[in-house]
């Protein structure tokens, strides 16, 4: 599987595949669920491997650790999953 940070950076880099409608869900740790926004209410800084920052509706913006982020849907669809690890603790 591609890292998340090497499919965002080809979302704005290769223009053929970054047409389209992108959308976002990431694990809200406040809400305890998964949040899905459109990309366009993303930013991530250039050369930046760990997080993005994300602008709410209300005008608030807060960063998210990229492993938080669990889908990516271009068009509708599901194009990238983070598998769950593996279950049960590790010894």
């Amino acid at each position: 599987m591609i890292p998340i940070h090497e499919l965002l950076a080809r979302i704005r880099w290769d223009s053929d595949f970054g047409r389209g409608k992108f959308e976002i869900a990431y694990e809200d740790k406040v809400e305890h669920q998964l949040k899905c926004v459109p990309l366009v209410q993303i930013y991530v800084e250039p050369g930046q491997h760990f997080s993005f920052d994300v602008a709410e509706d209300d005008g608030t913006i807060h960063s998210v650790p990229l492993h938080r982020v669990r889908k990516v849907w271009r068009d509708g669809f599901l194009i990238w999953e983070r598998h769950p690890g593996p279950v049960g603790k590790a010894k």
